[in-house]
């Protein structure tokens, strides 16, 4: 995996600079892009393309696009960032084909990459060396332009999968863009990618969704949301998220994320069978699978808040 560093991502964001940017999607992540760029000088215009005419409006006013246009016209800018859900990726990029210039770059901020590589080859066809595959790791559980603000890439992770035929050009000028938002790059195959968010991100929307779902639809829902504190906000805070984007997200993802699945309830068995004797020693697996748990997770905050190295995990979960 190649990773840049934060010295060269200062020296690109004040060096790149490209004339126009189409942001089909402008919620979270395509408005905070439009707005990052923006704010380092490295686009002269953005041209915004959605569903929502209200939204559209919205970006305008905030500054987020400076025009509203087609598909066909966002063809011919230098870069097209699909931010929509990725169902609806295969449709844009059917829509983009006839009228994509030469020149023109398309990427996407999209959660999921082998069916959002499959599809671009498909509707692309002899373009698709032009399409780059990225993810940027960063968001909110806030939707919309209104969502949108100019640091949300600041320190993050992008993923970019480009393929054996993807156009050199056309990687270096997205990864460009990103550390231009001030974003670090790290590039990963497809697979390799879906797996890792199938467990690290798309595993905990779905069990923080099936919770609340779950507590919600139980009989004393009532009592249990009233005493509900700290610990439930913050387990669940990303089940407030775009319901349509997840549903997306985890139909596209589904063999990875069954895999996480499997394991997850695997764990869940563990427990459930501790819990069911009481015995001394299967209270004692207990607290050590929380030590382990507790170990991993402020090695984890500590490696993101302050840039420690991760400790070597084994497969047998010890530290």
């Amino acid at each position: 995996m190649v990773q840049s560093s934060p010295g060269e991502n200062r020296i690109i964001a004040m060096t790149f600079h490209i004339n126009t940017v189409a942001v089909v999607g402008v919620g979270l992540i395509g408005g905070s892009l439009a707005l990052s760029l923006k704010a380092a000088g490295s686009v002269r215009r953005v041209l915004g393309v959605g569903r929502s005419k209200a939204n559209l409006e919205q970006a305008l006013s905030l500054g987020i696009i400076d025009e509203v246009v087609s598909l066909e016209a966002a063809a011919r800018a230098d870069i097209v960032f699909l931010a929509t859900p990725v169902a609806q990726m295969p449709s844009v990029f059917a829509a983009l084909k006839p009228h994509l210039a030469a020149t023109t770059v398309v990427t996407d901020g999209g959660s999921t990459k082998q069916d959002v590589i499959a599809a671009a080859r498909a509707s692309l066809a002899d373009k698709f060396s032009q399409f780059v595959a990225a993810h940027p790791i960063a968001g909110t559980e806030k939707t919309g332009a209104a969502a949108a603000f100019a640091t949300l890439y600041e320190k993050r992770k992008v993923v970019v999968c480009g393929e054996p035929d993807t156009d050199t050009r056309a990687v270096e000028l997205v990864e460009s863009m990103w550390r231009a938002a001030g974003a670090d790059i790290h590039r990963m195959t497809a697979s390799d990618h879906d797996d890792v968010f199938a467990a690290v991100s798309h595993l905990p929307h779905l069990l923080a969704f099936a919770l609340v779902d779950m507590l919600a639809d139980a009989p004393r829902a009532d009592d249990y949301f009233k005493f509900a504190a700290s610990g439930f906000r913050d387990f669940t805070r990303i089940a407030a998220g775009s319901p349509e984007m997840w549903r997306d997200i985890s139909a596209a993802n589904r063999f990875a994320l069954r895999e996480q699945l499997t394991r997850y309830r695997q764990k869940l068995d563990a427990f459930d069978g501790w819990l069911a004797t009481a015995a001394a020693e299967d209270i004692a697996q207990i607290e050590a699978s929380y030590a382990r748990a507790s170990a991993a997770r402020n090695a984890w905050q500590r490696h993101i808040e302050h840039g420690e190295p991760l400790p070597k995990f084994t497969s047998g979960g010890e530290t």
